[in-house]
């Protein structure tokens, strides 16, 4: 195992400086606010202070690198390494007390996702990659991950993070694919893609995804054999819409229902 590269050092200790913070308020009483004046998107001290965190380790230590966060924006993001944050991904996760949330760093390098990892500190687990190899660590010990293999969406297990989150054209294919797969779950955030990586899930399908949503979590899947891209085939860097998979075959199969809808 080659856990112990440097690089990954580096990844580990990010993770420290937010889980410090994000362990501080979890489960704890907070205020909780809201960042639109129409609907619900929480945003909590926790979040704040754990990229703040995070910021602090890279401006000392990579100051020539840029960052790019969900709670604080941009910074030197022309650079040809850009961090790419998201100190709580699963806020709402976290407001309800449940572990399916997760900090993400994410190192994108020529506008490519290069390193990530996930952090989940109430579990104590871990999960990071470099889109070559992957690991996790947790409470039953430190591991390569290995992808799941699966056939064909009828033996698949899939997820996303909330249907009522698809467009109103997009909806009618989800709801078609849900039909198809042996099992759908729903509300697992970053966790489920960890769980692509980790042979637990073998699709997650998501839409309106901002990269500090999804770049960390590329290195991981892909260092773990699996594939990540844009409903048309593409690099998902950048976000919007997601497809990631432990398999090719099933990979190749939802581009294809995807596809009607893809942009």
């Amino acid at each position: 195992m080659t856990s112990s590269n440097p690089d990954y050092a580096f990844l580990h200790k990010l993770a420290d400086a937010a889980d410090a913070k994000t362990m501080q308020h979890f489960r704890s009483g907070y205020e909780v606010d809201n960042k639109l004046d129409a609907g619900f998107d929480p945003v909590t001290i926790a979040d704040r202070s754990a990229e703040e965190a995070i910021r602090a380790v890279l401006e000392a230590e990579r100051p020539d690198h840029g960052i790019i966060g969900e709670e604080y924006g941009r910074t030197r993001d022309d650079a040809e390494n850009v961090w790419v944050l998201d100190p709580v991904d699963g806020t709402r996760s976290f407001i309800c007390g449940t572990p399916l949330w997760g900090t993400l760093i994410g190192l994108r390098t020529n506008g490519k996702a290069s390193q990530g990892i996930m952090s989940q500190p109430y579990n104590s687990e871990r999960f990071w990659g470099n889109c070559k190899e992957a690991f996790m660590t947790g409470p039953l010990g430190e591991r390569t991950l290995k992808t799941r293999s699966c056939a064909s969406l009828s033996e698949a297990i899939i997820t996303t993070t909330e249907p009522s989150l698809f467009t109103e054209t997009e909806r009618p294919v989800w709801d078609a694919i849900c039909a198809e797969a042996r099992l759908t779950r729903y509300s697992t955030d970053c966790y489920g893609y960890a769980m692509v990586a980790a042979a637990g899930f073998d699709a997650v399908i998501e839409t309106g995804m901002n990269t500090y949503d999804i770049l960390a979590l590329i290195p991981i899947i892909e260092g773990a054999g699996g594939f990540v891209t844009n409903w048309t085939g593409g690099n998902a860097a950048d976000g919007g819409q997601v497809l990631a998979t432990g398999d090719k075959r099933l990979h190749d199969e939802l581009l294809t229902k995807l596809a009607s809808v893809a942009v």
